[in-house]
């Protein structure tokens, strides 16, 4: 693994070696479909199963990997936002895994003062999608996990777990099925139900380094709005609301071309749009021209 990189306009502290304030008796352990927890002061990580499905004729194995955050603290997104450092996934001691997939729930914006950054408090499980190489023959998922706890200030943390995979009992299979639940889902520019991103906006002439996009809901609900780039390199400004927003239930966001890689250029780029409301949540692909 390499070396975590400090956040600009967060502070890290060292680890300490405190006695955990989250220990396994205070947490339910499922033996048989959960690690164990791997745990410090501040937060605690385990891996679950679920029941397992068939997707496009390929059999897939359910997981999650579950954070418990001790109150006041979070964690972070797969884009962290201004600040912040996303979560780094190592399942490579794994014994018979071809691929694992970890899907992302709806994240929530925190304001540092400075900025905003993009992730989850309290807890999270982080669905997974488990595929052996041979069907026939147990699983047994590894994890390295490298990622940050942040309250004032930042702090990096480690987990190493490990699961046997067995069937998935009902309390793992519906904590799991409820995260997935909360992983946006695939939509269109102008389709949708009752969150919609309704349209994507390059402006013109001086002003052609800003985006504005249009989220629609059908009554007045809080609404918020992620942006991501083609690669985990572009580092986009989190859209900001802006004031005065169209009747009819919409709502504009703003946020300037800011944060690509060097050599890299917004024409032809394609974005990921993330749009939260009211417990849905739907993302977009747009291509700017």
């Amino acid at each position: 693994m390499g070396t975590m990189q400090v956040p600009r306009n967060v502070l890290i502290l060292p680890v300490l070696a405190a006695v955990s304030l989250l220990t396994a008796a205070a947490m339910p352990a499922f033996a048989a479909n959960s690690s164990q927890w791997d745990t410090d002061s501040r937060s605690a990580v385990r891996l679950v199963a679920a029941r397992m499905v068939v997707e496009s004729g390929v059999q897939m194995l359910r997981a999650g990997v579950e954070l418990k955050l001790q109150s006041g603290w979070k964690t972070y997104w797969r884009y962290p936002g201004d600040s912040g450092v996303p979560p780094v996934f190592d399942f490579g001691g794994s014994e018979n895994v071809k691929s694992v997939t970890v899907l992302w729930p709806a994240p929530e914006r925190f304001s540092d003062g400075a900025g905003y950054s993009i992730g989850y408090k309290d807890s999270v499980i982080l669905p997974l999608r488990v595929i052996p190489r041979n069907d026939r023959k147990p699983v047994m998922l590894r994890l390295k996990l490298d990622y940050a706890v942040c309250e004032s200030l930042c702090v990096p943390a480690k987990a190493n777990v490990e699961l046997q995979f067995t069937s998935g009992d009902g309390f793992s299979d519906a904590i799991v099925t409820a995260a997935e639940a909360r992983v946006p889902k695939p939509t269109a520019i102008g389709t949708g139900q009752s969150l919609i991103i309704r349209s994507v906006h390059r402006l013109l002439g001086a002003l052609r380094g800003r985006v504005v996009v249009d989220v629609a809901t059908p009554m007045p609900s809080k609404v918020d709005l992620f942006a991501e780039g083609p690669t985990p390199k572009w580092a986009l400004p989190v859209p900001e609301p802006i004031a005065g927003a169209p009747a009819g239930g919409l709502q504009r966001f703003g946020f300037d071309l800011d944060g690509l890689p060097p050599g890299a250029t917004a024409d032809g780029a394609t974005l990921r749009f993330t749009a939260v409301s009211r417990g849905q949540a739907i993302e977009v692909e747009y291509r700017l021209e």
